[in-house]
């Protein structure tokens, strides 16, 4: 069966975008630790457009990172269709990595979204933005749920991304030597 093309969101005010937003659920990858927690991307426009992303999660207690930059897939369109680019490993950014993000829904508060890419592999996120919240309310979850059905994602492979609430507020301890990219490659 032909899986029809994703509908992406069309005006995204990227200003407006910007800020922290949580990651509510996501699919299990390589490129995030197995058991991590308080998974969140702060996104910061940058004067020439782009976005500068960070990206976090803890785990044992120690925060693992990595940045990057996101931009227009097309710069003349006004889909939601970007690409991110990443350095890896980590603790010595030589490698360049580079995936989609594609806005998939965006409430019209801009509180809560879901992001994909056109594989329908990785990423699938729900991401959530308000004040310190880092959780999103039932309802809304299923509905997204049956948003990333539409658009073909096989969602039994969800996995929910746990919080502690409140959420760090501080960077936290680091993971200096890129332990967690280490391990995520292995699968743990």
């Amino acid at each position: 069966m032909e899986k029809k093309e994703m509908e992406v969101v069309k005006g995204v005010d990227l200003q407006r975008y910007m800020g922290r937003w949580y990651e509510i659920a996501s699919f299990p990858s390589s490129f995030q630790p197995k058991n991590g927690i308080n998974t969140r991307a702060t996104y910061t426009l940058n004067e020439d457009g782009t976005v500068k992303v960070l990206n976090e999660t803890w785990n044992d207690g120690k925060r693992g990172y990595i940045e990057g930059t996101a931009y227009k897939a097309n710069p003349n369109s006004d889909e939601a269709k970007l690409k991110v680019r990443f350095y890896v490993p980590p603790f010595l950014p030589i490698i360049p990595v580079t995936g989609n993000y594609w806005v998939l829904y965006l409430d019209d508060d801009y509180h809560h979204a879901l992001i994909g890419e056109p594989s329908r592999k990785l990423p699938l996120e729900w991401l959530s933005r308000k004040t310190l919240e880092n959780h999103l309310d039932e309802e809304i979850y299923n509905q997204l749920v049956e948003k990333a059905k539409e658009e073909g994602y096989d969602v039994s492979k969800l996995h929910k991304t746990q919080h502690t609430n409140p959420p760090p507020e501080e960077e936290g301890p680091k993971d200096t030597k890129g332990i967690w990219w280490i391990k995520s490659i292995f699968g743990k």
